[in-house]
């Protein structure tokens, strides 16, 4: 992959580590820029308009959480968060604001070379292919053309994330999906280093947006120390 008409930003208020991740950057060739804190992360995205954020959690001047929902609003930059935190619900508030992927300090460099690699390979598209036609499942309709997701007629707001496998799901309905079978298709990453937790998080999320009972979905059923099934209404 040609690396050298990507824009990088990164974003930590640690010194050392601010200038390791952008010096290995450079090495690999990418465009970067780095901001210490929250402000001048912000001025910086405007003038540099990065393909991809790497995004500490805990700044001087802000949260990252609220720098990445912020930072999406009209544009579809992807964000790698980085936290010292291990957390499921810590990840999750992040992946709620829009967040691509995590990255628990301290990290491996090649881990980190790896995670961006398989980000920026996900490019999302800005028309899908007209034949991709909407998908209804009673009150659920998903439309891939317009990256759209209602609810009884209502407009849901999700991630890119979230629709992704979404739509995944529900293109393969009644089939048997394990977690790391979801990480390598959605994700597009090795099931040997996906965190397969990151799946459980999002189905969660997902849940809370299109089922009327989320201890009991009717659209996307647990298999047990397996994974997921997306199931159809009966017509």
């Amino acid at each position: 992959m040609a690396t050298d008409s990507i824009k990088i930003l990164v974003v930590d208020d640690d010194p050392a580590i601010r200038n390791l991740v952008k010096r290995f950057l450079l090495q690999k060739k990418y465009q970067v820029e780095s901001a210490a804190d929250g402000k001048s992360a912000l001025a910086l995205f405007e003038n540099f308009r990065p393909d991809l954020v790497i995004l500490d959690v805990n700044l001087p001047d802000a949260l990252g959480y609220d720098l990445c929902e912020e930072m999406q609003k009209g544009t579809d930059v992807f964000v790698l968060m980085l936290t010292s935190r291990n957390d499921t619900e810590d990840k999750a508030i992040g992946f709620r604001k829009g967040a691509d992927d995590y990255l628990t300090k301290p990290f491996d460099l090649q881990e980190l070379e790896f995670r961006v690699g398989a980000i920026l390979k996900r490019k999302r598209p800005v028309m899908p292919p007209p034949e991709k036609e909407i998908l209804v499942f009673g009150d659920l309709a998903i439309d891939p053309q317009r990256r759209e997701v209602k609810v009884n007629r209502e407009l849901v707001s999700f991630t890119s994330l979230e629709f992704d496998l979404l739509y995944y799901l529900a293109t393969h309905p009644n089939e048997a999906l394990s977690r790391p079978t979801l990480i390598k298709e959605v994700w597009d990453y090795d099931d040997m280093v996906g965190d397969q937790r990151v799946v459980d998080v999002h189905i969660g999320q997902i849940r809370k947006k299109i089922e009327t009972n989320v201890s009991q979905p009717s659209f996307i059923k647990t298999i047990r120390g397996y994974g997921y099934r997306f199931e159809p209404p009966s017509p």
